[in-house]
């Protein structure tokens, strides 16, 4: 197709994306404009109809319309008061940190005390677990992405620290954010970091101890589900640890990514 057709479909998707981001359902066009895009051009490209009338709209195809695309999806959730309660105890949104082009995107549940004092996730010691998890895989953190399905810290009403789990009804009403990243980063594995986050994209509550290790897929993604850094800090047994490395050899495994015999024997 040419080029500026093709920045002009680009443009276009990415529009109807946020509309439906931000929950409109229909778009408005005038007998005019449907009488014109119906009637046929002369050297008009020609548009091939998808293959499955069930298959999502696929993401921008260039590297420049991903980082703006994400850029402005970014821009949005920082503005965002869906959630008024969420938006008024708030320091910072943290929307996500990594690589547009990450192969493993790991999803957690939400914000805590000191992501939210950085607008960063996974910063405090449960993130710096995550970041050596990430090392010992042979990557950098910002090679990979790292998200919440909460862009906000759960408010804590009459409690001056901790924590609580992010409701089934936040979680449903902020993770349309989560699911233009993942279709912009279009990642070859998901791995979602505890109970919450694998409750929230897959609606499971049989517990993270019978899902972790298993695969599944999410947004036509293989999913790897795991525990959560936070419960390895809790729990030093190197028996823990070892589940845990060994659904990361798993989810290497599927990614592609080379193998050495001593990142096998880690906590054996």
């Amino acid at each position: 197709m040419p080029e500026p057709f093709d920045q002009l479909l680009d443009a276009t998707l990415q529009h109807l994306y946020a509309l439906k981001e931000q929950g409109s359902r229909y778009v408005a066009v005038s007998p005019e404009t449907v009488a014109a895009l119906l009637s046929p051009r002369a050297n008009a490209p020609t548009l091939h109809a998808p293959r499955s009338n069930t298959a999502p709209l696929h993401a921008p195809r260039s590297d420049a319309t991903r980082t703006q695309a994400m850029a402005e999806l970014r821009e949005r959730a920082l503005q965002c008061v869906k959630c008024p309660h969420l938006a008024s105890s708030r320091k910072n949104v943290v929307f996500g940190v990594g690589s547009i082009d990450a192969e493993i995107m790991f999803v957690g549940e939400a914000p805590g005390a000191d992501e939210d004092q950085q607008g960063e996730p996974f910063v405090g010691k449960a993130g710096q677990l995550l970041t050596r998890i990430i090392e010992t895989m042979g990557l950098k953190r910002d090679q990979v992405y790292i998200a919440n399905i909460l862009k906000c810290r759960p408010d804590t009403p009459g409690q001056s620290a901790g924590n609580r789990k992010p409701t089934p009804e936040e979680m449903q009403t902020c993770i349309p954010y989560l699911h233009a990243q993942i279709d912009l980063i279009k990642p070859k594995v998901l791995v979602a970091l505890g109970a919450t986050a694998v409750e929230g994209l897959l609606g499971r509550t049989e517990g993270i101890t019978r899902l972790r290790g298993n695969w599944k897929t999410y947004r036509n993604i293989p999913l790897m589900p795991t525990y959560h850094p936070a419960y390895l800090l809790r729990n030093q047994a190197m028996s823990e640890k070892r589940r845990v490395w060994e659904d990361m050899l798993q989810v290497m495994e599927k990614a592609g990514m080379p193998i050495s015999e001593k990142q096998r024997n880690y906590f054996l």
